[in-house]
């Protein structure tokens, strides 16, 4: 398997996961008690897993010479 598909797969796995996390954080954010330091712990996750997958994506860009 060639290094971009495998980047390709791994971003499927971190944009799923951040997508999960986006729906944990908001089912938190609805209930009646809302745990803060679970919620900033899942919020700091979910913000390191955006970073990533931004630079998973940039090393899909080829560089080019100016």
């Amino acid at each position: 398997m060639i290094e971009h598909q495998k980047i390709g797969i791994k971003l499927i796995e971190l944009e799923t996961e951040h997508r999960d996390l986006d729906d944990a954080i908001r089912s938190m954010e609805a209930g009646v008690y809302v745990d803060q330091i679970q919620l900033k712990r899942l919020k700091k996750k979910k913000l390191r897993l955006k970073d990533t997958i931004s630079r998973l994506r940039s090393s899909l860009i080829p560089d080019v010479s100016a």
